[in-house]
């Protein structure tokens, strides 16, 4: 049947973007763990914790409340405050109110501040591996995504001269993300300085993406808007899903120059008009009287990393990165000659575990897969098992 639609914006084609495939596997398995079969899912960084009651009690009151009504735009004034006196606790980094801007997740804060930064033409470079949707979010302005590779032989740690060589007349901006998902790799203060150094230099903005913060096992957290003139160039993106397990509640916030709360105000207009204010209730008790649920939290997954780590290297042909943060092992498989693609299909099929392809989050993660612990010890040790078994059953 001919197809008499007046079509479709280019603008579709820059909301695709290579890693959707990615996801493929973990569809299958979600729905066949939905028709009850033995399914383990290693694929997803959505926690298996539940939202601290607390936090999902003080929502029910505030519905309860009639807590049901347009909010501010930014954010309520408390709410941003208590972001803003954690971030200056966290980072060092005197921060006001004024810098806060709360989103619907930081996807959209990602989003938002892409749209308000990078002009048609601008070229933004990424760090990769890199989250799968950074390639549509950060070209939808019509911007040109250029991705500069964290090598795997130097543990997908920051190559500073790579970055340098990608910076062009265009350049507009740097986007990292520390900690890294899928890698794990937290940046070292000198790491951040060495990025720093460039923005200063060409004029850049940096977009740091630190959803991961509070999920830390070694070492601390440092945020690059806290070096020497760097607060007046950084957009700093943060929010509860991983941190709370606030995944589904959709709270995330910039802290960013005050002279861009104008124009992210004007964004969010056209889009969202602010989030729910019994939602931005439960995400102020997150951040004050229950911030020490985070801790608990982060705890649980590093018990969880060392075990993932500890079963997994009683495979014989399987290096591991294991990481200083979030909650992803990356294991290399490239002994054993399968496409990657392939290789999480097979071992799906055979053992009911679903894995993703790291390719996925860029070409330097090539041949690596990406395994979550985001399940109770027993079923991770379960899953790493039966991994192990896999890989035994290949042929040398």
């Amino acid at each position: 049947m001919k197809n008499n639609s007046p079509g479709v914006s280019s603008f579709t084609d820059r909301i695709g973007g290579s890693g959707a495939a990615a996801w493929d596997i973990h569809i299958i398995a979600s729905e066949a763990q939905e028709r009850g079969e033995d399914v383990i899912l290693l694929s997803i960084g959505d926690p298996d914790f539940s939202t601290p009651k607390p936090v999902v009690d003080c929502a029910i009151n505030a519905l309860n409340n009639g807590d049901t009504h347009y909010a501010a735009t930014a954010g309520r004034t408390e709410l941003r405050q208590a972001i803003a006196d954690d971030f200056s606790k966290q980072s060092g980094l005197a921060t006001e109110v004024d810098n806060v801007f709360v989103f619907a997740g930081t996807q959209n804060a990602l989003f938002s501040a892409s749209l308000v930064v990078l002009e048609h033409g601008d070229e933004v470079i990424a760090l990769e591996p890199m989250y799968v949707s950074y390639e549509a979010t950060l070209q939808l302005g019509g911007a040109k995504l250029v991705k500069v590779a964290q090598p795997a032989d130097n543990g997908f740690r920051l190559d500073i001269k790579l970055v340098e060589q990608a910076i062009t007349k265009a350049t507009r901006a740097i986007v990292i993300t520390t900690p890294n998902n899928p890698t794990g790799v937290a940046m070292t203060p000198s790491e951040l300085e060495s990025i720093a150094t460039l923005a200063i230099k060409h004029n850049l903005w940096v977009i740091s993406d630190e959803i991961y913060t509070d999920i830390i096992f070694d070492g601390e957290h440092h945020s690059i808007a806290a070096l020497p003139n760097m607060a007046e160039r950084t957009i700093t993106i943060n929010g509860l899903s991983k941190s709370h397990a606030m995944t589904g509640w959709r709270v995330g916030w910039t802290i960013a120059p005050k002279q861009l709360a104008q124009h992210f105000d004007n964004l969010t207009l056209c889009m969202l008009y602010g989030i729910p204010g019994f939602v931005q209730e439960a995400a102020l008790l997150a951040l004050t009287d229950e911030r020490e649920a985070s801790i608990v939290m982060r705890d649980t997954y590093k018990k969880r990393r060392d075990l993932v780590c500890s079963e997994l290297a009683k495979a014989k042909k399987l290096p591991l990165l294991k990481p200083d943060a979030a909650m992803y092992v990356m294991a290399d498989i490239r002994a054993y000659g399968m496409p990657c693609h392939d290789f999480c299909h097979a071992l799906y099929n055979a053992t009911g575990v679903s894995v993703l392809d790291a390719g996925a989050f860029g070409s330097s993660a090539d041949g690596w897969i990406r395994i979550s612990f985001t399940l109770g010890e027993d079923t991770l040790k379960t899953g790493c098992e039966r991994i192990v078994a896999f890989l035994a059953s290949l042929p040398d």
